[in-house]
């Protein structure tokens, strides 16, 4: 159970993270120093480096959670699914922006997503997580599927769902700059999010199907 102290540095840790997203928003990324963000949430620089290593962790703090999530939804899946009809329905799930329905969450989501594009240095440690999920991932559809440690099955399975994943984002992020909003943008996401799996579908159907430890050959072939 969790205990009050524990309470009280996640809450602590959601407030400055909240706090510095608010500033980075309004002004960007790089306009921002550190004791900004301390002095907008009533805390030290020391207290803020406690809890976030850089100031880019400030930013993508809570990114964990989405991989774990991610990875949940894999390990977990029915036996006899597929690791591509698992990732499918995880990556096809609206989250944040994509289920916004108030106007004013919606044009705050839509404004991080400016300043994400707008600094080379979250675009750097973004690629970087997500580098981070797909090394995760690959290892853990290794662990599944009995592969050799020399194997690389498990890492272009991987590289190719992640490459779903990233391809949305940007997709997103573009549509987005150019002024489209929900519903309209969850459903365009939504579209092109099936066209990307029935894509990846024609080599990942029969790999990886829970229960098979026998090592799965992706059907089209991806020589």
């Amino acid at each position: 159970m969790e205990t009050l102290r524990e309470r009280k540095k996640e809450q602590t840790r959601r407030l400055i993270a909240d706090r510095a997203r608010q500033l980075f928003a309004e002004r960007g990324f790089e306009q921002v120093t550190v004791a900004e963000v301390a002095r907008a949430a009533d805390v030290s620089q020391a207290t803020i480096f406690n809890y976030f290593p850089t100031k880019e962790d400030l930013f993508y703090s809570g990114l964990e959670a989405f991989e774990e999530a991610l990875l949940a939804a894999i390990r977990e899946r029915e036996p006899g699914e597929s690791v591509l009809a698992a990732f499918g329905r995880f990556v096809l799930e609206p989250r944040g922006l994509l289920a916004a329905t108030d106007p004013d969450a919606i044009e705050h989501l839509a404004a991080i997503t400016r300043t994400i594009t707008e600094s080379p240095a979250l675009l750097a440690r973004e690629q970087r997580i997500f580098d981070r999920y797909t090394e995760s991932l690959a290892t853990l559809l290794a662990e599944e599927t009995g592969a050799a440690p020399d194997e690389v099955e498990p890492r272009v399975a991987a590289n190719a769902l992640l490459g779903v994943h990233r391809a949305l984002v940007d997709y997103s992020r573009r549509q987005i700059m150019a002024g489209v909003r929900n519903p309209q943008l969850a459903r365009r996401v939504r579209a092109q999010g099936r066209k990307a799996l029935a894509l990846v579908e024609r080599g990942l159907a029969d790999y990886a199907v829970k229960g098979n430890r026998r090592r799965g050959q992706a059907a089209g072939g991806l020589s």
